[in-house]
């Protein structure tokens, strides 16, 4: 979440997953959870400042009296529905393996 602050998911996902999955492999984690994790962590890296990209393009098509501070303060309790579906899944691994485990 903390690089989420300065940088894309990009160039997040480029940086850490070659040394994240082979460490959480090696350690005898489930890749899918860990994959799933990370993908919640990057939406919620998405919508929060500074870089926040989803706010830039909320700017773009909002009224103009709608100013990005507006926007920010908006943005907080969809972060904080979101950290608490992160929190769920990290804690209840089930969660995070039910859907893959009904397509095998």
């Amino acid at each position: 979440m903390v690089l989420g602050l300065f940088m894309d998911w990009i160039g997040i996902c480029l940086v850490t997953m070659p040394i994240f999955v082979s460490a959480i492999i090696a350690l005898g984690f489930d890749p899918i959870r860990f994959g799933i994790l990370l993908c919640m962590n990057m939406r919620i890296s998405y919508l929060a400042p500074p870089f926040g990209p989803a706010a830039f393009h909320l700017k773009e098509v909002a009224p103009p009296g709608i100013e990005l501070s507006h926007i920010y303060r908006a943005m907080w309790p969809f972060i904080a529905l979101q950290a608490t579906g992160l929190a769920l899944v990290l804690f209840m691994g089930a969660l995070a393996l039910w859907l893959p485990s009904m397509i095998r």
